[in-house]
């Protein structure tokens, strides 16, 4: 029997993942990471006990020094640097995917599985719209089949030696049919409500967590207008991100909106709506995976965050990992830190972090 590595984290996902494995024929050994002390304990004991219900094994892993080290600092730092991070897309390649792999070489189990919302395809998949030639022996990161829950903007970092031995059991299914066989299975996690927040921050007070985090790194400043005018006065530029509009702390006529950060000076910049506005920004650390020599230009959809709908662009790739997007039509609130990640139909090409904006 092929044994596979499943990380579950007590939710439905993860849990109907395992019983969909089982049902492949796959021997399932459950995995949980004991990430973040706070929030830890729940989420092993709901996946402990569903592990049981269906009878797999399943360990626990610390990851905490890891998970300090390469998402919780970067996570701070960025804040107080002015961008604002998405902590999930580096904690999926850096610290999961690569704990994955590693404890499944250990185990001796030849693939690994989780429960995002995404699909595999190898260079001969056939049935899914894309455009550009999928060259061989590679293996493609995919939407999943439900668009409203699709997760592939999350994995965009994973490599192909992440992407060859991942599964995806519930890319295929939509959020009622998983939560459908997880009640038909007589899962308890059936009906546990979707997460909303960052795992690290169960609460959703950002700016109280960075505090906590990084005592002493707040600096109070200045919210600007672009003439530089004084409009009020703020506790620190990690309590804002490019397109914000409420919880300003003042109030004028006409809304106003942050269109820069700039953490030399500790000043919030605001403006009009239309000065959010941006049709051309840059991208650095891009994940390829799809390849694309420098120099190249191709045409992809990018999503600039995760809600994001996708706007046609022209990507310039460029060297060191960087590309240069030019947007077919502008959007608003393009925000350094967040990613942007680049489609071909079902397919994810690559992504990257948006890079800091400066004045024009």
């Amino acid at each position: 029997m092929r044994r596979i590595l499943l990380a579950m984290s007590g939710g439905v996902d993860s849990s109907a993942a395992a019983e969909l494995l089982r049902r492949e024929g796959w021997e399932v050994l459950g995995v949980t990471f004991d990430l973040w002390p706070e929030v830890g304990q729940a989420a092993i004991e709901d996946a402990r006990q569903v592990a049981a219900q269906l009878g797999i094994p399943h360990r626990v892993l610390s990851l905490r020094d890891e998970f300090l080290k390469q998402v919780v600092e970067p996570f701070c730092q960025d804040y107080f640097a002015g961008r604002t991070p998405n902590p999930c897309v580096r904690c999926n390649p850096l610290i999961k995917f690569n704990a994955l792999l590693k404890l499944a070489d250990e185990l001796g189990a030849e693939a690994v599985a989780t429960g995002h919302y995404a699909r595999v395809a190898e260079a001969s998949a056939t049935g899914a719209r894309h455009a550009l030639p999928l060259p061989g022996n590679r293996h493609f990161l995919r939407r999943a089949a439900d668009a409203q829950k699709d997760q592939s903007y999350m994995l965009y970092g994973l490599e192909q030696r992440h992407l060859a031995r991942a599964r995806f059991p519930v890319g295929e299914l939509t959020k009622p049919a998983v939560r459908g066989l997880a009640q038909e299975t007589g899962l308890r996690s059936h009906n546990r409500p979707d997460s909303q927040e960052i795992c690290f921050i169960p609460d959703d007070d950002y700016p109280g967590f960075l505090e906590r985090q990084s005592p002493g790194a707040a600096r109070p400043g200045e919210i600007q207008d672009t003439a530089g005018n004084v409009l009020a006065r703020h506790k620190g530029i990690h309590r804002f991100t490019i397109g914000q509009r409420k919880k300003l702390g003042f109030a004028v006529g006409e809304p106003r909106f942050v269109l820069r950060l700039e953490p030399e000076r500790a000043v919030v910049v605001v403006g009009r709506r239309e000065e959010t506005l941006r049709s051309e920004f840059m991208v650095r650390g891009i994940n390829w995976i799809y390849p694309v020599a420098d120099g190249e230009r191709i045409g992809a959809e990018v999503k600039i965050r995760y809600r994001h709908i996708g706007v046609a662009a022209q990507i310039e790739a460029l060297p060191d990992a960087s590309a240069r997007v030019r947007l077919s039509s502008p959007e608003p609130a393009v925000t350094p830190g967040q990613a942007a990640v680049f489609y071909d139909g079902e397919y994810v090409i690559g992504g990257g972090t948006i890079c800091d904006q400066r004045p024009q």
